[in-house]
């Protein structure tokens, strides 16, 4: 059937995603390109064509309401499938061109990622293959490695612990999950000597990511590592597949939850949400890429592999 005229076009969609990513409209405006004005006018027309409030505004920033934090997930994927679809179609009419298929959890393609690919299509454009197009899926830690060991991808990013067999790993970087809270939460004001415990932490119903998330396992293996029995783990009060939407949630009062320093920035530094410490809880992980064992990465996939592993990257 006919894709319905509301979401074809995804521009809109974009720079939704780049509020939230960056947490004010002006910084979404100038990473697009355009002005202010126009950035605002468009959100605008994507909240008529919807027919709901996607931003909240304030002298602050700006920040997704509850509904256009699912939207922003739902756009996600449409957008995610738009970028294979047009490096798809570019590399039909450029024949020096090849095409590198990359598969990457959630929070290093939004945060690490586009730093890595601007540097390695400086580099590729050197190389022998010429020009390189990168197609990206994203998923969460265990569809990554699942899209590397299929085929579906020849390199991958993943925040995960452990790593499935069958793929070889390399680190490419480092990331501390962080605690954070409603600024109204109790934890909001737990410093020094009364930091929260593993133990409370794991008896609150939280915000999280989906089983197999990366961050979601992380925290699970560090809890058994602070001493908490599995038994003792509280059931998530809501599980989403987007960062965008639980932060959205903490920020609206509806939970804790833990997310990866990397995405939390913009929200802390505006005040939307507090960051709570927990006493005797290691939540620093280590960011790796994968590649099917057994098959060496080469061209415009090492060159990726080089670029994400380097020092400053």
């Amino acid at each position: 059937m006919p894709l319905a005229s509301r979401v074809t076009d995804l521009g809109p969609f974009d720079l939704l995603l780049s509020v939230a990513r960056l947490g004010s409209l002006g910084a979404a405006a100038r990473a697009h390109g355009i002005s202010q004005p126009a950035a605002s006018s468009r959100i605008q027309y994507l909240e008529r064509r919807v027919g709901v409030a996607l931003l909240e505004r304030s002298p602050q920033g700006s920040r997704l309401t509850a509904q256009g934090a699912l939207v922003a997930d739902w756009a996600r994927t449409a957008l995610d499938a738009a970028t294979a679809l047009e490096a798809g179609i570019t590399s039909l009419h450029h024949t020096a061109e090849s095409r590198l298929a990359v598969a990457a959890s959630m929070t290093i393609a939004e945060y690490l990622l586009p730093h890595w690919l601007v540097r390695f299509r400086a580099v590729a454009a050197a190389a022998p293959e010429g020009v390189v197009a990168v197609a990206l899926t994203t998923g969460n830690s265990d569809e990554v490695a699942a899209a590397v060991l299929d085929g579906a991808a020849a390199i991958g990013f993943v925040e995960g612990p452990t790593v499935p067999p069958g793929v070889t790993a390399f680190p490419v970087g480092q990331d501390e999950l962080t605690l954070i809270v409603h600024p109204s939460h109790p934890w909001a004001r737990r410093t020094g000597r009364r930091r929260l415990t593993p133990a409370a932490l794991a008896a609150t119903s939280l915000v999280t990511r989906e089983p197999g998330s990366g961050t979601r396992l992380s925290l699970e293996r560090a809890l058994r590592a602070a001493g908490v029995n599995e038994a003792d783990v509280a059931a998530p009060l809501l599980e989403v597949s987007s960062t965008t939407a639980i932060k959205t949630a903490v920020a609206e009062g509806v939970a804790p939850a833990v997310l990866s320093s990397l995405s939390v920035r913009a929200e802390l530094a505006s005040g939307a949400v507090v960051a709570v410490p927990v006493a005797g809880l290691d939540l620093s992980r280590t960011l790796r890429g994968v590649y099917r064992a057994g098959r060496p990465l080469t061209g415009p996939a090492r060159v990726l592999a080089e670029v994400a592993g380097s020092p400053g990257a």
